[in-house]
C-alpha cells in the first residue's frame, strides 16, 4: 500500500470525527468515528490482507470508549480514550525496556534495520512521548471546551506525533545497519 493510501486510512476516521463533531456535536462525531474506524480497518485488511497491531488496538479502544460514550451519553469516555491508549503504549514500551525486550523491533523490524541499542533508545523515547501525550490530553480535556479538545485531538496530537517521528531520523540513521548485499550467482 502506498504511503498516501496508508495516511488516508489512518487519518480518515479522525477527519470524519472532526467534521461530524463540528456539524452535529460530540455524540454524532463519536458514532461517525466508530463507523469510520471499522471501515478503515476493513479497507486496510482488504488492501494488505493484514492489519498492523497498532490500528487494531486503536480501533478496539475507539469502539469500547465510543460505545460507552454513546450508551451512557457521557463524552468523558471518548475524551479519556487517548490518555488510556497512550498510557498503554508507554507502559508496554517501559516494561519492554526494563525486561530487555525489543517491542518496536518486533513491530517495525521489517521496515527498519537498526542495532539493538538503536531500538532500545527509540523505544524509550517513544515511551516518554506517549506518556507526555497522555498528560497533555488530560490537561486539555479537563481545561477546555469539548470542541477545543476535538481540535487538539485532530490538529495537535497528529502533528506532534509527526514532528516527534521526524526528530527520530538522526537516531535511526546513526544506528542503521546496512542491508546485506545479495549474493550473486556464478558469473556467466
Amino acid at each position: 500500500m502506498n504511503q498516501f493510501a496508508r495516511l488516508a486510512i489512518e487519518a480518515g476516521p479522525l477527519a470524519a470525527f472532526f467534521i461530524a463533531n463540528s456539524q452535529a456535536g460530540i455524540m454524532t462525531g463519536t458514532a461517525v468515528f466508530m463507523v469510520a474506524i471499522i471501515i478503515a480497518v476493513a479497507v486496510s485488511w482488504h488492501m494488505e490482507r493484514k492489519v498492523p497491531i497498532m490500528p487494531i488496538v486503536g480501533a478496539g479502544f475507539v469502539l469500547l470508549f465510543g460505545g460507552l460514550t454513546l450508551w451512557l451519553q457521557d463524552d468523558l469516555f471518548i475524551k479519556i480514550k487517548p490518555t488510556l491508549v497512550n498510557l498503554l503504549f508507554a507502559t508496554v514500551l517501559f516494561v519492554a525496556h526494563l525486561t530487555h525486550r525489543n517491542v518496536l523491533k518486533r513491530l517495525l523490524g521489517t521496515v527498519l534495520n537498526m542495532t539493538d541499542e538503536g531500538w532500545r533508545t527509540l523505544g524509550i523515547r517513544w515511551a516518554w512521548f506517549f506518556l507526555l501525550l497522555a498528560v497533555v490530553n488530560e490537561v486539555v480535556w479537563r481545561n477546555m471546551a469539548t470542541d477545543a479538545w476535538v481540535n487538539f485531538k485532530v490538529f495537535g496530537i497528529m502533528p506532534l506525533t509527526l514532528v516527534f517521528s521526524a526528530l527520530q531520523a538522526p537516531l535511526i540513521l546513526r544506528h542503521q545497519v546496512p542491508d546485506e548485499p545479495a549474493e550473486s550467482g556464478p558469473a556467466a
